[in-house]
């Protein structure tokens, strides 16, 4: 039984199809360009025509990212229950859990940064970090990690956005961080000479650009955020954990299987770790609308499912699907058509180059299936079952990456380590969709019989 709509759940009426792709290519754009804030640093200082600076500007990325996914995690459980509370009608309780979800996110933030600096010679040790590279990835996290907590609150404030339908502002938050990246991180690294330290700097710059937009559009624009109280804040901790923690501990699971990927990379020498270095920033570029589809559809779903919507449910999880698979093969034929560019940009060796452009032709064809999993991780963090989002992730990262991985390239080299991700990843990802719409099922069942 449906329940009726209320003005300020907007997603729960007109074109499912239409909610997806406007909420997705908005929240996209702003997701992009996050990691355009990393690609443009990597880029920037290969300029400098450095391989031992890029190298520790990579791995100090890659910690920054680990982060990142944290973050991550307190936005999709803040974005899921201000979006259900709101289509249920009831914005003053979205309001107080804005607020909750804010505070315990910026909490969160300010605690990853602090155990990633106590502990980071083990995360880079984790990594392969040596020589010249490493002190060159130590300066910049230390310069940047602190100002995790300002990244945190502003993905935060992005996400009540997203919640409240408001795809603009949403991306608009992140959006203008990058474009300030862009224009300031050149200024620092060539102009005022401070190379590395310049990039690191342009970075926390432009989280504070992110933190403005943010609380301006939250609270200033939607009035959608109460004043923070230890009441409150105690009365929503256990329901934001509850998606929190398998989100944080899912989006954790990405960056653990890339750094086993790299592990397993390194037998092939230096040049393929400098290829994965490029990848690893091109690709969140390339499939940043993939990255967005989780958190952008999400709040449609929600609102659906606060109003009793499970038809619209269903079909957003449809519209989602078709959308994802549309995406990523428009992607895989860019890539490889520009296989012979990417490498060219950043001036890396012809045999630094050999694995990019294989990766570009094979590589990518597994995230037609990490689509899939995109998909069905906004089912399941925003319908309540976010442990099933965690077990696939994990699944995928461990089983579906780890031994096809090593398998894989003991039989055909780089090229065999691709097709078995190709094989593990497509495996977790069919079965992950496969559960969500049986999610879908059993949750209006129950729906059904409690209303009779």
């Amino acid at each position: 039984m449906s329940s009726p709509t209320h003005p300020h759940a907007r997603l729960t009426t007109g074109s499912t199809m239409r909610h997806v792709v406007e909420m997705t290519f908005a929240g996209s754009l702003g997701l992009i360009a996050v990691f355009a804030v990393d690609f443009l640093s990597l880029f920037y200082i290969s300029l400098l025509r450095n391989e031992q600076l890029t190298a520790g500007v990579g791995y100090a990325t890659t910690v920054l990212f680990l982060a990142i996914s944290v973050n991550i995690g307190l936005m999709i459980a803040v974005s899921a229950l201000v979006a259900r509370r709101l289509g249920a009608g009831d914005k003053q309780e979205a309001r107080k859990v804005a607020a909750s979800g804010a505070t315990l996110g910026a909490l969160s933030g300010l605690a990853v940064s602090l155990g990633m600096l106590l502990f980071m010679p083990q995360i880079l040790n984790a990594l392969g970090a040596e020589g010249p590279s490493r002190p060159v990835a130590e300066r910049f996290l230390w310069i940047v990690l602190p100002s995790n907590i300002i990244m945190a609150l502003g993905m935060s404030l992005s996400g009540i956005l997203r919640a409240a339908g408001d795809a603009r502002r949403a991306m608009l938050v992140t959006l203008t961080g990058g474009v300030v990246t862009a224009f300031v991180e050149p200024l620092l690294i060539f102009g005022f000479g401070l190379g590395t330290d310049g990039a690191a700097l342009g970075t926390v710059v432009s989280r504070f650009i992110m933190l403005l937009i943010g609380y301006a559009g939250v609270v200033r624009h939607h009035n959608l955020m109460a004043r923070p109280s230890g009441e409150d804040i105690a009365r929503h901790f256990a329901p934001l954990a509850q998606i929190a923690v398998p989100a944080v501990l899912t989006n954790v699971a990405s960056p653990i299987a890339i750094a086993f990927v790299l592990s397993v990379v390194r037998q092939f020498g230096p040049e393929a770790v400098t290829a994965s270095t490029i990848i690893d920033r091109v690709i969140p570029l390339a499939y940043g609308v993939i990255f967005a589809l989780s958190g952008s559809v999400g709040p449609i779903l929600a609102q659906n499912y606060g109003a009793g919507r499970f038809d619209r449910v269903r079909q957003t999880l449809r519209d989602a699907l078709v959308f994802a698979i549309g995406y990523c093969v428009l992607v895989w034929i860019v890539l490889a058509l520009g296989r012979h560019q990417i490498p060219a940009l950043f001036g890396a060796s012809e045999r630094t180059a050999e694995f990019i452009r294989l990766y570009c032709l094979l590589g990518t064809i597994a995230w037609f299936f990490n689509g899939l999993m995109f998909v069905a991780n906004a089912a399941f963090n925003n319908l309540g079952h976010p442990l099933y989002s965690l077990v696939f992730n994990w699944g995928r990262a461990t089983l579906g990456t780890m031994p096809f991985a090593v398998i894989g390239a003991q039989i055909d080299g780089y090229r065999g380590l691709l097709f078995g991700l190709i094989l593990g990843w497509g495996l977790l990802g069919i079965a992950s969709m496969v559960i969500a719409f049986r999610a879908i099922a059993g949750l209006e069942a129950r729906a059904a019989t409690a209303g009779t």
